[in-house]
């Protein structure tokens, strides 16, 4: 199949169809039986579970090992030698090395970040067919604390861009209001050799808000140009980053009861013509965390109604179609969410842009591990560890800037998360960590504050040291009510000792269970305990009356929003912590949430009765 066309500006097309695809748990691909496949793709869940599959119960009990993939593929003749040609993935799990015509030419360890290969080189000039193939590596096992997927799960795509071309993710979009409206900064990176010939436009335009109808869609129109706003005057590039700064008078805020996108419009010039544009969509609004007031939208005190959600589908494994995602959240917040955590990695960008149009906020959280291996100790597992410990040293700088990078310009990110429950907490220097971590987030973006989620604040006999806390722009507390008397005062303790914190619940107990399955005694298996149906609403009632009455808690994220694969002990092969399945069904906990969060709608939801001495089925 021949890609890309000789036209003047940049060109983008997907490269998801026609890979040939083959799994060994050998690592040897003449082993393995090729087959086609459409991307994103997860072979995980091709196979049955497994109770002694090597990924055990954190990880689902699927199948991992080495994958291969391979595609043919011609580029129209001429481009090899007038452009740049990139080849983008947006996420592999995990330890992928491409090569091309033979030649290996990058490798990429996290699989939850993005990563981009300049192949020029590599591609044959006389219109002979080229091949690419990628081998992906997650045969060494457990890995992670939840099911992973494996295989290319997110999208790809080609490039071909002039010679002198806007750099990836190189436009970076801020906002801050003055008393004369919303002032907006742009700052762009360019790559090539400039000559005085070469020029560079702003323009910025209203998009709109996405009209969104509880489950359905009807209305977006975001790719719609609106009314253009604002356009700069066509200036010459001196060097490769050029700043420009204007105001827009009265803007439209982005606010989660009214999502409103704009569009910044770069585009390069060669004299009067357009040699490469790039649209971003962005928001203007104003955040702030305050130790006493919590946390601000727009001037406005707002209380986060916070959920955690992995990155499975349930069914759908890794690759999960955005409408999917859609479907999802617009449920999540139609219960009265208004926040979301992405745990314990950094999204497909596809579902940030769903969160920035239906007007839910997001916690854009980095690593679950920094340089200490976490056990991932629960079903048939024989205590050994893998991990992203193991590359932290060598891959964390580049990963944390991608992230940063590709998500900035997001309105609905409000917090950077740079880890989730690290050992690091209770060590002697690991305050220099988070030090050196936030280096990296404020070279980047300086707008947002930084946390970290954090489970051992009083924990025994090692707890979170002081110095590692005060690093944090907003201290994350995990499972608040965990450690003795915190079980009734909760943040009050710190509070008194702590008065100049920002604190947020960035992650607590919810309401879970299994959809129409009543348990009515404790019970326990395999270390860990499961408690009568009726049970957790007195224990996450008494969180959420304390989070919502003292304004200083900003507010809380509680574990979790959706059902995911993994974290489960054999026969189960997943996590029923979510107020949604797998499927997206409502559980009894999503009543409870919305009879709390919604106070716009009358909520009655009926439950069997457990106080009445009746006959099942009574």
């Amino acid at each position: 199949m021949q890609y890309l066309k000789n036209t003047d500006g940049r060109e983008i097309v997907c490269f998801n169809s026609g890979w040939k695809f083959c799994h060994t748990k050998s690592g040897k691909m003449d082993e393995g039986e090729e087959r086609e496949v459409e991307l994103p793709h997860d072979w995980s869940l091709e196979y049955p579970f497994d109770e002694n599959a090597a990924s055990c119960g954190s990880g689902g009990y699927v199948e991992t090992g080495i994958g291969f993939y391979r595609k043919c593929f011609r580029i129209a003749p001429g481009i090899v030698e007038k452009k740049d040609i990139y080849i983008r993935f947006e996420g592999v799990y995990m330890a992928a090395d491409v090569s091309i015509n033979g030649v290996h030419v990058k490798r990429h360890i996290y699989g939850y970040t993005p990563f981009l290969i300049r192949i020029n080189e590599y591609l044959y000039k006389d219109g002979r067919e080229n091949e690419i193939s990628v081998r992906v590596d997650n045969s060494a096992q457990p890995n992670s604390r939840w099911y992973s997927g494996s295989g290319i799960t997110r999208n790809v795509l080609l490039m071909a861009l002039n010679k002198v071309h806007i750099a990836e993710y190189g436009v970076c979009v801020r906002t801050r209001m003055s008393g004369e409206g919303a002032v907006i900064s742009v700052e762009t990176d360019t790559e090539g050799s400039l000559n005085d010939r070469t020029g560079i436009c702003v323009e910025m335009f209203e998009s709109g808000s996405v009209c969104l109808n509880n489950d359905t869609s009807e209305g977006k129109d975001n790719d719609k140009e609106g009314k253009r706003v604002y356009k700069g005057k066509l200036t010459r590039l001196k060097d490769n980053t050029r700043r420009e700064e204007f105001i827009i008078l009265d803007p439209h805020m982005w606010d989660i009861n009214d999502p409103f996108i704009y569009t910044v419009r770069v585009s390069l010039y060669e004299d009067d013509k357009v040699i490469d544009t790039v649209d971003v969509r962005t928001g203007i609004r104003t955040t702030d965390f305050d130790r006493d007031r919590g946390f601000s939208l727009n001037g406005r005190r707002v209380k986060i109604n916070g959920v955690c959600v992995h990155h499975d589908g349930g069914c759908l494994g890794a690759a999960v179609p955005p409408e999917v995602w859609e479907r999802r959240l617009l449920r999540l917040k139609d219960m009265g969410a208004n926040a979301v955590r992405m745990a314990h990695n950094p999204p497909d960008k596809e579902i940030l842009d769903i969160c920035d149009d239906i007007g839910l906020m997001v916690m854009d959280e980095a690593f679950d591990e920094w340089g200490h291996m976490k056990s991932k100790d629960l079903g048939s597992n024989t205590n050994e560890s893998r991990g992203y410990s193991e590359y932290y040293e060598e891959c964390h700088e580049e990963d944390l800037v991608t992230m940063l990078k590709r998500d900035r310009n997001h309105p609905s990110i409000i917090l950077w998360s740079i880890g989730n429950e690290v050992p690091d907490q209770t060590s002697e220097d690991g305050y220099k960590t988070v030090k050196h971590l936030k280096e990296i987030v404020n070279k980047y973006d300086p707008s947002r504050p930084i946390t970290q989620a954090n489970d051992n604040i009083e924990a025994e006999p090692d707890k979170a040291k002081d110095e590692f806390l005060d690093e944090l722009s907003v201290v994350g507390y995990n499972y608040v009510g965990r450690w003795r008397e915190r079980a009734e005062t909760l943040y009050g303790d710190d509070k008194i000792k702590h008065p100049d914190r920002c604190v947020i619940g960035t992650e607590n107990t919810g309401i879970g269970g299994i959809r129409d399955e009543y348990q009515t005694e404790t019970e326990e298996y395999a270390g860990w305990r499961t408690y009568p149906y009726f049970y957790a609403p007195v224990i996450v009632g008494r969180l959420l009356r304390y989070t919502m009455v003292h304004d200083f808690v900003s507010g809380d994220f509680m574990w979790t929003g959706i059902d995911y694969l993994g974290e489960a002990h054999w026969p189960s092969r997943s996590s029923c912590a979510g107020v949604l399945d797998t499927c997206g069904y409502k559980k009894d906990g999503y009543y409870f949430y919305q009879s709390i969060w919604r106070d716009d709608i009358p909520v009655v939801h009926l439950l069997p009765n457990w106080n009445i001495d009746a006959c099942k089925g009574e």
